[in-house]
């Protein structure tokens, strides 16, 4: 009997990428319908990807290589419900705002926003803007703490240029759908680099069976860390390969490095369990080659939709799987992480920035001939 054929979500993007299952690669865990953060229901994911110019730089105008995505962890009518949140720094040279009041009260609301270090704080300011005109019942007169991060883009963007407009993070949360996702070079993710090969965003997904239910846990990234000879694939050590392409500039890499991981599930847990669940974030990078360089700004979030009722004014009640139950979750963000990541590498090209400045793709073939696999 022929094995069943993997969906075409698993293998490719929708513009036809090709994603690591597609290339070959086999890992553990059963995902998603569409191997997605959008598996979880409710949740949903936008782009806005900004590409112009070539050549040197100039500031202010170019060559723009940048762009903004939105993750909605609930639909856009059921927004006002805070959730569950807990928040994991592994190195934190980076920003990812909300954190405070996350580690406060362990509950968020709102988009969350991901672009260039220095148009975090406008994807910051415009989810407000959003949140006030488009749920005005809710933040006409109240407070508002959305979680924005980054990653910097600055080796191929003009990233002093402020390219990234308020309007921009608006499209981003307005175009936001489920299903399929996009990969590699778009949305935040555009200009970043892994190490040492073209990367930007990625996602997976993992069923996790429990009392009965099976419940989804999701994984997005915004990949831009790891020191190419580190790089580890499925266990492979590839990174020293001396046949791999190299970078291209005219001045050194400052090797500014970052990755943000956000973890949404639908398995009810409480605020502590879900810092736990951010924590192990950290494994499913390591598996990948990553350490945490000094540079780096590893910054982990994760949420649970299965929680609702936060209205003020009566004792509420939570459901909670048990922490002594978790190692199955603990392992489904592992997996999801380690995936995410490599298919932020695999469904991507080579690209020309600022100053002719040149990041390869991860070639194909390479990784194939590592791990042994036939063309």
């Amino acid at each position: 009997m022929s094995p069943t054929p993997m969906p075409r979500s698993w293998t490719t993007t929708p513009s036809g990428k090709l994603r690591a299952r597609g290339l070959g690669l086999m890992f553990e865990g059963e995902c998603g319908p569409h191997n997605a953060i959008t598996d979880v229901a409710g949740v949903s994911l936008g782009y806005v990807t900004l590409m112009e110019g070539h050549g040197p730089l100039v500031p202010g105008q170019g060559p723009v290589r940048t762009g903004v995505t939105a993750i909605l962890p609930r639909p856009v009518a059921a927004l006002h419900q805070p959730l569950f949140a807990g928040f994991f720094s592994l190195n934190g040279n980076g920003e990812l705002s909300g954190t405070h009041y996350i580690e406060e009260t362990g509950k968020f609301g709102l988009p969350i926003t991901i672009t260039n270090t220095h148009s975090c704080g406008i994807a910051r300011d415009a989810t407000i803007r959003w949140a006030v005109d488009a749920l005005a019942d809710r933040y006409h007169d109240d407070f508002a703490l959305p979680v924005a991060a980054e990653t910097y883009d600055g080796y191929l963007n003009d990233i002093n240029g402020f390219h990234v407009t308020a309007d921009h993070v608006v499209a981003a949360i307005d175009t936001a759908r489920g299903g399929a996702v996009e990969e590699g070079s778009v949305g935040g993710g555009t200009g970043m680099k892994c190490f040492g090969f073209k990367a930007g965003s990625g996602t997976s997904s993992r069923l996790v069976p429990y009392d009965g239910a099976d419940f989804t846990t999701g994984v997005f990234v915004q990949a831009n860390f790891g020191t190419r000879r580190h790089l580890t694939v499925l266990g492979r050590t590839m990174g020293a390969d001396p046949e791999l392409p190299q970078m291209q500039s005219t001045q050194p890499d400052r090797e500014l490095s970052s990755i943000i991981v956000v973890i949404a599930t639908d398995a009810p847990f409480l605020p502590h369990q879900l810092k736990r669940l951010a924590r192990r974030a950290t494994f499913g990078i390591g598996r990948t080659g990553g350490m945490a360089n000094h540079g780096s700004g590893d910054l982990f979030l994760a949420f649970s939709t299965a929680n609702t009722d936060f209205a003020p004014g009566a004792v509420r009640a939570a459901r909670f799987v048990p922490d002594e139950d978790m190692d199955p979750f603990f392992e489904a963000v592992v997996q999801a992480t380690e995936e995410a990541i490599l298919n932020a590498m695999i469904a991507n090209e080579a690209m020309t920035g600022r100053d002719g400045n040149v990041v390869p793709a991860l070639p194909h073939a390479a990784v194939k001939r590592a791990l042994g696999l036939a063309d």
